[in-house]
């Protein structure tokens, strides 16, 4: 395992036996808040393992016990321009961008754009003790990092607005039963879980996979009919793929397919 801890308050381990890599917000006494410089290093960090071959999941977590990340630091907003404000979004959005699959290993407080990150992963498990929110309006402010768009498109706008114009928190079940997160588990197995999902996952074709994950976020841009052409054509492209061949023989031939992302 290789550990990167050149970032403000954030690791990088990587794994080459499990083919991961994990994100670690690294800031326990403070409840793994983010700092301005570590949003913008966030996304650095994804756009060099979204190069890296070796890696084919990414696992975002916090450090200690108490939280995922309580969110951001309030002074900092106050001392950040409204223009960069408003661009915050893209860094935070990073883990939807990136090609590979992406799990946010959630425990204790996500809050703010810690929730927002969590939004932006394709897989959320949640150790029983979870709880989520986007606490702005205690503040007299919005969500600016992506938080009522997703929010809304996973739980629809009754929900949304339950959760955000009230700034309430929703314990790990309930978040549950909204669609909110994938899966909750007892705080123990937490981490066996999201090890046992990225597991699974480097089964499958990579190429197979990205190609997947866009399909999917093409369904909430657009109308259906558009999301079927673009399904269909992404389909008749897997088609002429190295990976699918390798997936057919080995269905015949009664083995483990050995995909290589060609």
């Amino acid at each position: 395992m290789t550990t990167n801890t050149a970032y403000d308050h954030i690791r990088v381990e990587k794994n080459s036996e499990s083919k991961t890599a994990t994100i670690i917000f690294d800031r326990p006494e403070k409840m793994n808040y983010i700092s301005m410089l570590a949003r913008a290093q966030f996304a650095e960090i994804f756009t060099e393992l979204d190069k890296d071959d070796s890696v084919r999941v990414i696992i975002i977590k916090g450090e200690g016990d108490k939280a995922f990340s309580a969110g951001g630091s309030i002074q900092q907003f106050m001392e950040t321009h409204p223009e960069e404000l408003s661009r915050l979004r893209v860094n935070v959005a990073a883990p939807e961008r990136s090609p590979k699959p992406v799990i946010a290993q959630l425990q204790g407080y996500t809050f703010g754009v810690g929730f927002e990150i969590a939004m932006a992963c394709d897989f959320r498990i949640a150790a029983d003790d979870t709880l989520l929110g986007l606490p702005e309006m205690n503040l007299g402010m919005i969500p600016g990092s992506g938080g009522t768009q997703r929010v809304a498109r996973a739980v629809g706008l009754t929900r949304a607005k339950d959760m955000i114009m009230r700034a309430r928190r929703i314990p790990a079940d309930e978040a549950y039963q909204w669609g909110l997160v994938t899966k909750v588990v007892a705080k123990g197995d937490l981490e066996s879980e999201v090890n046992a999902l990225a597991k699974e996952l480097t089964r499958f074709s990579p190429l197979a996979q990205r190609v997947a994950k866009e399909v999917l976020h093409a369904a909430e841009e657009g109308p259906l009919s558009t999301g079927l052409e673009i399904e269909g054509r992404a389909y008749g492209m897997l088609r002429c793929t190295d990976d699918f061949k390798e997936g057919v023989d080995a269905f015949y031939e009664k083995r483990k397919p050995n995909f290589t992302g060609k």
